[in-house]
């Protein structure tokens, strides 16, 4: 590395990846994406924050690696308790609070035990609403993403019975808003392409299997388009996500989670990446979740953290350069 080089890295910030639950993978395949990538992507060095014995635990990290958030995380693996609840909060808090200053040119969340935290007193469904918490963002938009498909649930974790009357058409507007200006903005694509699910099979066929389609979705559809973006739909689900129908579209707007992930997952299981939109700051996850089952078992596959620590230096590039 010349010595030009040496000193754009050395002021280029950091990508910081949080421990998640101490109990599951996370630390795990952060300690091994850290390995195999040599502790940088380009030019951005990679720091593991949290309790710097969990992730040793792993593995050798240099000590200059790990970002010690004070608070312990004592566990075994495959068992989560919520004592260690305040540990997974902090380092999620202090890489949110280090990236909003730009002392962090992102974060990578490895998976956290949602059902752990809660019964800890965690106030918050998961990592989208807590990071638009602790930055004060307007709304938070989940997206899966990889290099075959980008999808995004309208709505996300709650029962299937209460999807209908949780959506209206500003909600779908302000979603695909934020979807589009990410696709250019974060993916440097520019004339993006939506495309949007219906709710009901075969998109409520001309009303005859459901009205969302033409009293809900429709309408926020048409305000886009007079905004002149290129959008498509309502669409009927069980025929978008084929090769030939990814063609036509950069991102997929689906109306409940198991119609967006399902195709994602089934797709690119191990290198998906949650990554969340319409943040001040630059936040990607690997698309799975604890796998507590195989925790401290050496069987972990840290691909889709490998692709979410790359798609958040490339994210976070590309807004540099913005």
């Amino acid at each position: 590395m010349s010595k030009r080089a040496e000193r754009a890295s050395a002021t280029a910030p950091p990508l910081y990846i949080t421990m998640g639950e101490p109990a599951g993978i996370g630390p795990e395949i952060a300690v091994a994406a850290y390995r195999v990538l040599d502790g940088r992507v380009g030019r951005r060095a990679l720091k593991l924050v949290g309790d710097p014995a969990v992730f040793r635990a792993c593995g050798r990290v240099p000590a200059g690696a790990l970002i010690d958030t004070g608070v312990r995380a004592t566990c075994m693996p495959g068992k989560p308790s919520p004592r260690t609840a305040a540990a997974v909060t902090a380092a999620i808090s202090h890489a949110t609070q280090a990236a909003m200053r730009g002392e962090a040119a992102a974060i990578i969340t490895a998976p956290i035990q949602k059902a752990t935290l809660t019964e800890a007193g965690f106030a918050f469904p998961g990592h989208t609403e807590y990071l638009q918490h602790l930055t004060g963002a307007r709304r938070a938009v989940m997206m899966l993403a990889s290099a075959r498909l980008r999808v995004v649930p309208q709505t996300i974790h709650i029962p299937l019975s209460d999807v209908p009357a949780q959506l209206n058409a500003g909600s779908i507007f302000e979603t695909a808003n934020i979807i589009l200006a990410a696709l250019q903005h974060d993916f440097g694509i520019a004339k993006p392409r939506l495309a949007v699910a219906g709710l009901n099979p075969h998109a409520g066929e001309a009303g005859t299997i459901g009205k969302e389609e033409k009293t809900v979705i429709l309408p926020a559809l048409r305000r886009l388009r007079t905004l002149g973006h290129h959008v498509l739909g309502p669409l009927s689900a069980d025929t978008l996500f084929h090769d030939a129908a990814r063609r036509h579209y950069d991102a997929a707007l689906c109306m409940y989670h198991d119609q967006a992930l399902i195709p994602i997952k089934t797709l690119s299981f191990w290198d998906g990446v949650n990554v969340t939109l319409g943040l001040p700051i630059v936040r990607t996850s690997p698309d799975h979740g604890t796998a507590l089952d195989i925790a401290g078992k050496k069987k972990a596959d840290m691909r889709s953290m490998i692709a979410a620590i790359r798609m958040a230096a490339a994210i976070a590039a590309r807004r540099t350069k913005a």
